[in-house]
């Protein structure tokens, strides 16, 4: 299909933020709603497609959320417990995990909007389950949920961007792929956006008029060169967790035509405990979120040194994975291990630890597990050996010391190496359980990068992008990982798609309405 020359609004990004605001314009009145993105098709949906799916949102516990899932049946509804996760919560873990950084405004309206736009997107053909395998442990024959997040999509990201093509379809968008942006046009008079110059099937330039342009085109992350500049040292080493297209093309691209004005935290990112062994350059289609490894608050991480390196259990994982991949890309080779007993083993997520997904290093005693893991690079076998036995023998003086302590997977349990009688220099806060029944497995893992954190400054209510002047750009909105000054140093898992989704309808919506106040406008001057 040829590309058309002229629409209302042009949406640039395939992942969830750039079909919300596509399906959002729609649903605003606008009539020809384009999106594109430089990729081919079959690696649409940018980053969305390789997460599990989850969003944060706010709720009332289980009842405000089973209506909205298609995994629960009455039997099962009866076994769960939730916890409310309320605005204050939500806020609360804001504040706390981006270190009080995070923009005001922004974090009120992505806590304030979370459920209306979970109910909205399940409005429009999303398909939303309950995430019982990867945030609710069974514990005494009940289903816990933990961390204040409890919904994913259906397939996880996969499914995500399948449910947003089909309702991109429903809502009459045109969607073009291997179509990057080029250039935003303006009028010189005012400064308003009047449309773009667009690459198609990497040959031909095309400049649409449109009245409005959405950037959604992700982040930095592909980019290794952008990635050492921003980040620092040794990040053009992280593996790239998703899509290879998010090389921060269009971020330069509205700083150097409308001198858009930059925000947020460009020396951080989102980056996870990633399978060694995992593809360097891109995400893998097929195994996806899959080489995440987030079991680590089970057991314990060291590095080639034979060394702990970070508390495994300071909090529930939700607040920890974004940020844990920095802690292993500053060890030595930027790799570590991760190792468990037969106690730990059976909790572990299939989907991530399984035979055929990752790389299991087995031994039935510490000392055969030190020499097999000097085989992939430890460095000092006894450092390795002396840290387990003396975490065993703090473990053990805890437990002495407090016998009514239950160890609870679901909760911050209090379960630590911390005692009158003995405390490791790195202590283990939670989920401190003797590793010492064999047999023992341990994986190799790495740091693998999500999405950077510095975008561009918006105004939040609108995500109109404003200039280095301060003032509103007519007609240019930015969404997503684009968008600068929500997240600093880590994140609350399942906020980023949450984000992308409260934003990116409140996007659509603005730009559809704009579109009609000027129709408006100008048939009122007709009439004069």
């Amino acid at each position: 299909m040829p590309l058309p020359s002229s629409c209302d609004v042009l949406v640039a990004g395939s992942g969830n933020a750039g079909f919300s605001a596509a399906v959002a314009a729609r649903q605003a009145g606008a009539k020809n709603v384009i999106l594109i993105d430089k990729c081919p098709e079959d690696w649409a949906g940018g980053n969305s497609y390789f997460t599990a799916g989850a969003y944060r949102t706010v709720h009332g516990g289980k009842d405000d959320l089973l209506p909205l899932v298609n995994n629960v049946d009455e039997a099962t509804a009866a076994k769960i417990d939730m916890e409310p996760y309320t605005v204050e919560d939500f806020s609360n873990d804001m504040k706390r995990v981006c270190a009080g950084r995070s923009d005001p405004a922004l974090s009120s309206i992505l806590i304030g909007d979370s459920i209306s736009a979970v109910k909205w997107l399940k409005s429009i053909g999303i398909r939303f389950q309950l995430s019982f395998n990867r945030q609710a442990y069974e514990v005494d024959g009940r289903l816990k949920f933990w961390g204040g997040l409890a919904l994913k999509t259906e397939d996880g990201g996969k499914g995500l961007i399948e449910d947003h093509k089909a309702a991109a379809r429903n809502h009459g968008i045109s969607v073009f792929y291997s179509t990057p942006l080029q250039h935003l046009l303006t009028d010189p008079a005012s400064g308003a956006i009047t449309g773009a110059t667009v690459l198609q099937n990497g040959r031909t330039k095309i400049d649409i008029k449109a009245t409005a342009v959405i950037l959604a085109a992700g982040g930095f992350e592909a980019n290794p060169r952008m990635r050492t500049q921003s980040l620092g040292p040794s990040w053009d080493l992280a593996k790239v967790r998703g899509t290879p297209f998010n090389t921060g093309d269009c971020l330069e691209m509205a700083m150097r035509d409308v001198s858009a004005r930059q925000a947020g935290n460009w020396s951080g990112c989102h980056s996870v405990a990633w399978d060694a062994n995992a593809p360097s350059h891109a995400g893998d289609r097929v195994a996806s979120n899959e080489f995440t490894k987030s079991g680590y608050p089970l057991g314990l991480m060291f590095n080639l040194a034979g060394e702990r390196f970070v508390d495994e259990g300071i909090d529930l994982r939700n607040y920890t994975y974004a940020k844990f991949g920095r802690a292993i890309l500053g060890q030595p080779g930027q790799k570590a291990f991760q190792i468990w007993d037969q106690r730990m083993i059976p909790w572990l997520r299939s989907e991530e630890y399984r035979e055929e997904r990752v790389r299991q290093i087995k031994a039935n005693t510490i000392s055969e597990m030190a020499d097999k893991l000097a085989d992939c690079g430890l460095q000092n076998k006894d450092a390795f050996i002396s840290s387990m036995k003396a975490y065993n023998k703090a473990v053990y003086a805890f437990q002495e010391e407090n016998p009514g302590k239950k160890w609870d997977p679901a909760v911050r349990d209090g379960c630590s190496t911390q005692s009158s009688t003995m405390k490791l220099p790195l202590g283990k806060t939670n989920w401190a359980l003797p590793l010492d029944k064999g047999p023992f497995m341990a994986v190799e893992v790495t740091c693998g990068i999500t999405f950077t954190f510095g975008g561009l400054s918006t105004v939040p209510e609108t995500a109109q992008v404003i200039s280095e002047s301060g003032k509103e750009i007519p007609g240019l909105y930015c969404v997503g990982e684009m968008m600068g000054g929500l997240f600093y140093e880590n994140y609350p898992g399942g906020s980023g798609l949450t984000s992308g989704a409260v934003f990116g309808r409140r996007a659509g919506t603005a730009a559809a309405k704009a579109l009609s106040n000027m129709f408006s406008a100008a048939a009122d001057r007709a009439k004069l």
